[in-house]
């Protein structure tokens, strides 16, 4: 029996088909409704909306599979990189997709593009060097994404913009050097991240006051154990906090903390950093970082002040409890005469008083996930009058002080400066005793002198001798002393105007002097 034709009769009309017609588009329908429904590759293995293709040497996403897959895993292949044309089709549907453990070495913008509703990601161990931005702009609700693993060096501050959903960022085992703040600061902060795993990495500091800034929220997850830091008060104290806040990064990991001495750049001498503060660091060192992180305030009396409660599960339906010094319970809508709290779980101290110096605990509780914590702050209340006096009167004592050293230094560069130089005072007091102790030693000594010399004698012409001193009578008893002048002073007895002859000169200094007469040039 043979069938030419059919006539089919349909609401919209009279379809004719033949034989031939029927039989492919029988075809075609369940070939469509197959691959609809889920058809598996023959590399595949397929469960309801779940597909594993793992160690199957795969370099792309295979093209016949069907686009209502909710979980895809593709690790453990050759896939060298990713491009736009990766995925070959949408998969709108596509929550989790796992290409871990393949030789990825660069990720091109627009990648994800058909897959845009990932919200858990793993590209660790690969071969990712560099992360540019932005790479992953269209994985607007992605919440988790595994990097771990890598080589990356270098992170964008832009790498992961977009990714506003984003709670849970895995960089572990990699070789960054500086802690990525752009995560927590800037225009591509990701405000919903809760965890971040930099642990085993090349980082040797973190920037603490900057890090202090973050909300308890998010710094309770920073995992920085496994760094080769540098042994630094700054940081141990950052740590013993996060320890007495009982942040699982540092409780669970404690043995795992551990640093190098500067002078040991090679870090071949490991140091445990939260054992036994072998580091020697002082109280007021530990101090300052208590301050920044909010563990301890400061006070003056009648100033306002205000404390936040910066708990780690501060979200909607958390309430929280204030317990002050005196076990005094402060809630909020309860206000007493110096205290307030706000729902948010702040403390305001209206008119501080010395007595309200202490130790306060904030009690975060959220009844719908069963949560609760306790934080402890100590508030120090100071008298604002008190040590503006104390510090007034050292200030007058310092620049008391200075001011003395000041006068000083001015004082002796005055003497040095602006006193007449001594040198012409002796210069001249030489040249008044010369002529006199030469009378003196001629009268004693009637040995005639040697020739001066030519030059001498020459530059002698023409010099005016000035007797300026008077000799005193000899005493009784006294010999070889012979008065020369008169009783009164006599500043210039006589000048020698005319230029004596040579024998002249000599006969005077073979009378008055044992020594040639050497008149000052």
């Amino acid at each position: 029996m043979s069938l030419s034709c059919q006539t089919i009769s349909t609401r919209l009309g009279v379809l004719t088909l033949n034989c031939k017609g029927l039989l492919c588009l029988l075809v075609f329908t369940l070939s469509v409704s197959g691959s609809a429904s889920g058809l598996c590759p023959t590399a595949c293995i397929c469960a309801s909306d779940i597909i594993s293709c793992t160690n199957k040497n795969l370099s792309r996403v295979p093209g016949t599979l069907f686009k209502f897959i909710k979980r895809l895993d593709l690790s453990y292949n050759k896939i060298g990189f990713l491009e736009p044309e990766w995925v070959p089709v949408l998969f709108d549907k596509l929550n989790t997709l796992i290409i871990s453990h393949n030789s990825i070495s660069s990720i091109i913008t627009g990648s994800f593009s058909t897959t845009p509703n990932l919200k858990y990601l793993d590209l660790s161990s690969n071969n990712l060097k560099t992360l540019g931005s932005p790479l992953f702009q269209e994985l607007r609700v992605l919440e988790v994404l595994l990097l771990y693993n890598n080589q990356i060096t270098q992170i964008d501050s832009a790498a992961f913009g977009g990714l506003y959903k984003l709670q849970k960022l895995y960089l572990c085992c990699n070789s960054l050097s500086h802690f990525p703040m752009d995560l927590y600061i800037g225009k591509h902060k990701l405000t919903e991240l809760v965890l971040l795993d930099i642990s085993y990495n090349h980082i040797q500091s973190v920037p603490i006051q900057r890090v202090s800034l973050v909300p308890a929220k998010q710094l309770s997850g920073i995992y920085l154990h496994g760094n080769p830091f540098y042994c630094d008060c700054t940081l141990y104290s950052m740590l013993i906090f996060w320890y007495h806040r009982h942040f699982n990064s540092v409780v669970d990991f404690k043995n795992e903390y551990a640093c190098a001495l500067r002078s040991d750049p090679k870090g071949s001498n490991k140091l445990p950093l939260l054992h036994d503060n072998f580091l020697n660091c002082s109280e007021s060192t530990i101090n300052v970082s208590f301050h920044a992180f909010g563990f301890i305030y400061e006070a003056q009396v009648g100033e306002r002040l205000i404390v936040h409660c910066d708990s780690k599960i501060s979200d909607a339906g958390t309430y929280f409890i204030w317990v002050s010094p005196d076990n005094r319970l402060l809630e909020p809508d309860k206000e007493t005469d110096s205290f307030k709290v706000f729902h948010n779980g702040s403390l305001e101290i209206i008119d501080p008083q010395l007595e309200d110096s202490g130790l306060y605990s904030c009690v975060a509780i959220n009844k719908r996930r069963l949560l609760n914590e306790t934080i402890e702050v100590r508030i120090n209340v100071s008298n604002f009058t008190v040590n503006r006096s104390h510090a007034h009167e050292a200030f007058n004592t310092a620049f008391t002080t200075l001011a003395a050293c000041v006068a000083s230094i001015i004082l002796v560069l005055l003497y040095l400066y602006l006193t007449p130089c001594p040198c012409q005072c002796k210069t001249r007091r030489r040249k008044r005793k010369l002529p006199q102790s030469s009378a003196h030693s001629s009268i004693l000594n009637s040995t005639p002198p040697l020739d001066p010399p030519t030059e001498e004698k020459k530059s002698s012409t023409g010099k005016r001798v000035v007797f300026l001193e008077p000799v005193n009578e000899p005493k009784q008893g006294q010999n070889g002393k012979v008065r020369l002048f008169s009783k009164e002073t006599v500043i210039a007895e006589s000048i020698l105007k005319t230029t004596r002859a040579k024998s002249d000169s000599d006969s005077v200094n073979s009378v008055f002097s044992d020594t040639p007469f050497m008149p000052s040039s």
